[in-house]
This record gives structure tokens, sequence and C-alpha cells, in this order.
């Protein structure tokens, strides 16, 4: 193999280097990393951001981003359950889930219909849909425990040892997968987002491809909602907050690039454990919670500074 296409390969694998390194370092330097607990927490706590990154990848791919999937996040899990408690498991899910994809059609259609730069669409819809929340909610939890039993459980239970949260994302990476790599519609979002004016001339719909980007973020940002309400046993209003900037970073540590048309699902989901890892590295190592904000934010510049860096070559 030439030199340049070994460089090349090299670089196409930095996500999961970065993640091995680090689960190394933070083994080397303690032993609770290692243990099954441990293990599972982490898998549990990338299970939600995890399908976030998902609809995120869509965006940036398709040449935009999201800074509504926190609040969606908390609305789609506040709505979830409410519903349930009136009407039952099936329709709680589902209305949390529409509520997303009613989020990401109002982004969706702001942007691609309207021409609205992305950062202020979805700027000012991240503090409209967190003010929704605390209006329906009064700032309090919603369900509490008048949540049907088997969907506590769902947050909790294990399918063949893995809890099923788990197996939501996995699901998601196969389906999703194969819908952006070997469907005319996945070529479109890549040749969107890589060359704009090129896939218009070429025919692609470029306002209703964009447009559908945003609608797998919300819809996909409403069932991570539903999944993490699951998870603490009611909707809270205060869910999601800076899960939009993690989700982000997820996504550009995994190799995406926010001028779009680059990006793989399964990169993104290895940015998410890079994110989700080195914080649960800083908490066993007992590092100040201050501290770990700092080293986060520094994470995310870092992360858009290697993707300029990537752009320029």
């Amino acid at each position: 193999m030439p030199p340049s296409h070994q460089r090349l390969n090299l670089i196409g694998q930095a996500p999961l280097i970065t993640l091995l390194v680090l689960c190394l370092v933070t083994a080397l330097l303690t032993n609770r990393f290692l243990s099954p607990l441990n293990l599972t927490n982490i898998l549990v706590q990338s299970s939600i951001m995890a399908v976030i990154a998902i609809g995120m990848t869509f965006v940036i791919i398709g040449g935009g981003f999201d800074l509504s999937v926190g609040s969606t996040v908390a609305f789609a899990g506040c709505i979830a359950a409410m519903t349930m408690v009136k009407f039952g498991l099936a329709a709680g899910v589902l209305a949390g889930i529409a509520a997303g994809v009613a989020i990401g059609v109002v982004n969706g259609v702001i942007i691609a219909k309207l021409g609205v730069n992305p950062f202020i669409t979805t700027l000012g819809t991240m503090v409209l849909v967190r003010g929704l929340v605390y209006l329906i909610t009064g700032g309090a939890p919603a369900g509490d425990d008048r949540l049907p039993a088997a969907f506590i459980a769902f947050g909790s239970a294990r399918l063949l040892g893995i809890h099923y949260l788990v197996w939501v994302p996995a699901v998601l990476l196969v389906a999703l997968s194969w819908v952006l790599r070997a469907t005319p519609y996945g070529r479109r979002v890549y040749a969107t987002g890589g060359n704009r004016e090129a896939a218009y001339l070429s025919g692609v719909p470029i306002e209703r491809i964009i447009a559908s980007t945003y609608v797998w973020c919300g819809g996909l940002a409403g069932l991570a909602g539903v999944m993490l309400a699951a998870r603490l046993q009611s909707g809270q209003p205060t869910a999601g907050e800076f899960y939009e900037l993690t989700a982000i970073a997820a996504v550009i540590l995994g190799g995406a690039s926010l001028h779009g048309g680059e990006g793989t699902l399964y990169k993104s989901i290895i940015g998410v454990f890079i994110m989700v890892v080195l914080g649960n590295s800083l908490n066993l190592l007992n590092v100040d919670s201050y501290w770990q904000r700092v080293t986060i934010g520094a994470v995310i510049i870092a992360a858009a500074a290697t993707d300029r860096l990537r752009y320029r070559q």
C-alpha cells in the first residue's frame, strides 16, 4: 500500500484509535474503569446520546446542524410521559416521537424553504421549545409514579443480558447505515452536503433533502427523549441541557465535516463513546466538576478546529 494511502487509512481510523487510547490510559489510572458495573453504565449512558448523534449525522452530512436537539429531548420526554399517563404506553411513545418529528419539520421548512440560517433557526427553536416544556409542565417532572410498569422496565430491564436502551441505537445503526450508504436517498444527502449547486444541477431536490435531514434529527431526538424518560422514570423539563453540543462534538470527532458531505454513523457512535468515556474517566479520577466542564469544552473546540484543518487540506 502506498504511504499516502496508509496515512489516509490511519487518519480514517483516528476516532477508534483515540477511543482505545483513552480507555487504556483510564484503565491504567484506575482499576474501577474495567469493572462490569462501570462498563454497563458507559453503554447505557452512551445509548441515548448515540440515538441523538445518529440524527445529527444526517443533518451534518447534509450541510447543516441542529442546536435544538437538547430541548427536543426534554419536550418529547415530557409529552410522552404526560400522554402515557392518560392514554397508555403505545400512545405515549408515539406522541413523544411525533413531538420530535414536528420540531424537525419546523426546522426543516424554515431552513430549506425559507432559507434562514441553520444556526439562527435552531437556536431559536432551542429556546422556544425549552420554554414550551416549562409551560406545559410548570417546571415539575411529568408522569412520576403513574407511568406504566412496562415503560419503567424498558428503562432498566435487559434482553440477552444487555439493556433494552442499548439495543435501540444498535438496531438504528444497522438500519440507517444502510439507508445512507445503499439507497438513492442516502447518496442525495451526501451530494447535497458535498456540493449543493452540483446536486441541484444533477436534479437532486435539495430543499426536500435538507428538510428531511432535520426531520430525521428531530424524530430521533424525540425517540431519545422517550428513552431518557424511561430511564429517569419521568419526563424531566430540565433534561437534555448541552446535549446538542455533545452530539455535534461527537459527530465531528467521528470524522464528519461541518462543511457537509462527509460522515458515517458508526464513527459518530465512536465519537459518542469518546465523549462519554472522557466524562466517565474524569468522574472516576475525582476531577472537580468545574474542571470537567473546562475539559469537555476544550474537546469541543479541538473537534471544531480539527474539522477546520481537515477542510483546508
